[in-house]
Formats: structure tokens, sequence, C-alpha cells
């Protein structure tokens, strides 16, 4: 006997769009284009058994999102929320929790908590202290090192430098100039073992050592060029003569502002009274310890991870010939640092965390 005439489906523009958009999107569930295409199928008036044979599904599923299309349309296609399992854990035990975490040390005598000792002091599994942790980002076993400068003029000198990289004055030159000092030329007490698939590279913990050098380094903030000397001592004879190597490099007509630490030699008589013979030179110091406002620091980074942290040098010549090898490298494509952040926006973060925290004394 023939079975039931099924319902008739007609589809508005609205519903034929989302549709064919399901299946068109790639993030849309496997369950859910299948549904979309018996429900077209459906609308072209195809019977039950001939939509399952095209799709190979039963006839019964078929029948299933007809008749549940055809009583809630497009809503009636999506999986509905399934209320899972009652929770066991009340807000008022997270709050206790995550409050024991900020304020409390472990009774232990531990540093920090780890997820079993809080697991055993807050009589939780230790995967609920675990999911815990993550959903309001604490992370105990993590301890991450700061220092506020106390610079009395700490605003004035941020506001001074930030605004020097957000808006250079015009025919003028910005440097961000800093040394590396202490270069060591290491060589390792055996060969380093290549990469293999699978193996990374493996180096001996254990090296020899070979002198070391300084690298004083101009970085234009501009073009990300670098402006680059070795010297083997680190005094303000050396930084005077680092300071003619720039005054010989730039053009004449250019005004120079350098961005500076406060290191002894940048403040030197002798450094004084060279400076007050060429003019066009200006001095913009970072607030005491706070080097992370020279973008030359960021450059060093790039040359401690891409060339130093993996070589190995059997002496200090050998040392400053690769390190210069590599800053021409540098220089045929530099890449600048661009500051975006506003002194305002830096000023309000510090003081934001300073009142944020507890017990910091600042």
């Amino acid at each position: 006997m023939p079975g039931p005439k099924p319902l008739s489906l007609e589809l508005s523009d609205h519903e034929r769009r989302v549709l064919r958009g399901w299946l068109r999107k790639q993030t849309a569930s496997q369950a859910l284009v299948l549904r979309s295409m018996i429900v077209l199928a459906c609308a072209e008036g195809l019977p039950n058994a001939q939509v399952a044979d095209d799709l190979g599904v039963s006839r019964e599923t078929v029948r299933k999102w007809r008749s549940r299309f055809a009583a809630d349309r497009l809503e009636g296609l999506v999986d509905r929320p399934r209320s899972g399992a009652p929770r066991k854990i009340t807000d008022e035990q997270v709050e206790a929790l995550v409050a024991r975490t900020l304020d409390q040390a472990p009774p232990t005598g531990d540093s920090h908590w780890s997820t079993r000792s809080m697991a055993e002091a807050a009589g939780m599994s230790q995967a609920a202290v675990s999911r815990i942790w993550r959903a309001f980002g604490l992370k105990p076993h993590i301890v991450e090192t700061w220092k506020l400068s106390t610079d009395p003029q700490f605003v004035t000198k941020v506001r001074d430098v930030v605004g020097i990289y957000l808006s250079p004055p015009e025919n003028a030159l910005v440097l961000a100039v800093d040394e590396k000092s202490q270069i060591q030329a290491l060589d390792r007490t055996q060969p380093v073992l290549p990469m293999t698939p699978a193996t990374p590279a493996k180096m001996t913990h254990d090296y020899v050592r070979h002198g070391t050098t300084s690298l004083f380094a101009a970085l234009d903030i501009a073009s990300g060029s670098v402006i680059a000397q070795h010297y083997r001592r680190h005094r303000h004879q050396e930084f005077l003569r680092f300071l003619k190597v720039i005054d010989a490099a730039v053009p004449k007509h250019l005004e120079l502002h350098l961005v500076l630490d406060n290191y002894a030699t940048h403040k030197t008589e002798p450094v004084k009274k060279w400076l007050l013979r060429h003019p066009r030179f200006h001095l913009h110091f970072t607030p005491t310890s706070a080097s992370w406002l020279n973008l030359v620091e960021r450059w060093f980074a790039e040359l401690t991870c891409r060339k130093l942290r993996r070589s190995a040098h059997r002496n200090v010549v050998e040392l400053e010939r690769d390190i210069r090898s590599w800053i021409n490298e540098w220089n045929k494509n530099p890449k600048p640092f661009v500051w975006t952040k506003a002194a305002d926006d830096i000023l309000d973060t510090l003081a934001a965390y300073c009142t944020r925290i507890n017990d910091s004394g600042h």
C-alpha cells in the first residue's frame, strides 16, 4: 500500500537563501548541511523515497526533517541546546577558590598553588580547579619580572621619547642608540648536532669563552636601517667615537635626534663639550629603568635570536666579522619597528595596573 502523502514544502526567498548559505558555509556542521539538502530537495516536490535514495539516507530521516521544518521552519533544523548534567560547583565555591588563589599562600609552605594542592584544599577535583583557573586566566606557576621606574621625570621623559617616535621632526633623523656590551665569543666544547626529522638541533650546554666585544648601534626608526660599530671597551671615549661615526654617516643638512638611556658614559663632560660643538645633535633620554622605551633594544633582540644565540666563534675577530655580515644583510632589506602606543595610553595602563594590584606600594 502507498504510504501517506508527504507534507508539501514551500520556501520563501529568505529561507532558500539561508539554506543555500549553510551549504556553502565551510564551518557549518555536516548534520546541518545534510538537513538543508533534504529540505531543498523536498521543496522541489520530490517524494521522501527519492530524496532518501538521492542523498543516501533513510526515508525516516527525510520524513523527520521534512516534518521538523514544516513545524518550526529554519529553527527546526538547528540542534536545540541540551540541558546536560546539573552543576556540581556553585558560584560561591568558584568565588572562594579564585579568592584563595589570589590572596592566600598554600598551607604547605610552597611558593605557589598547584592544581593538586588547590584541589585538596578546596575539596574539588584537579580537573575542576584547572577549568576554573583557565576561565579566570590564573597561572600561579608563572611569574614575570618587571620594574617600575622611580625617575622623578618619568612622565616628562615618556612623553618626550614617545612624541619623537610618533611625530618625528621635519628635516631630521631620529636614531635609537644603545650599546650591547660584553658580547661573548663562545665556542661549544663539542660540534653542534644538526636538526633531523622529529629531532631538533642540539648543542652542548658548556662552552669556552674567547673574549668579548661591545656593539654600538643606532637604529633609524623611519627606515629600520642600522649604523653599527664594534669596540673592545665600553667607555665614554668609545661613545664619542661612535657619535663621530654617526656624524659622518648622516648628511649634514639633517638634524639628529638620538634616543638614549641614562648610562653614565652618555653624560660625561667630554661628551657634553663635543655636543656643544655639534649643535645638530639633540639627545632624548629614556627614564631610569625604562630601556623598553628604546626601540634599538628590539633590534638587539632580533640580533640575539637570529644570530648570536646559536652561533659559535673561536675568537673575537671572527665574532665581530660574523655580526658585521649579519648587519649588512639586515641593511639590504631593513624593516622598521613601528611604535603605535601614545604616551597617555602608556601612563594610563601603568596607573591602572598599580591601582589594581593588591598592596603594591606604588
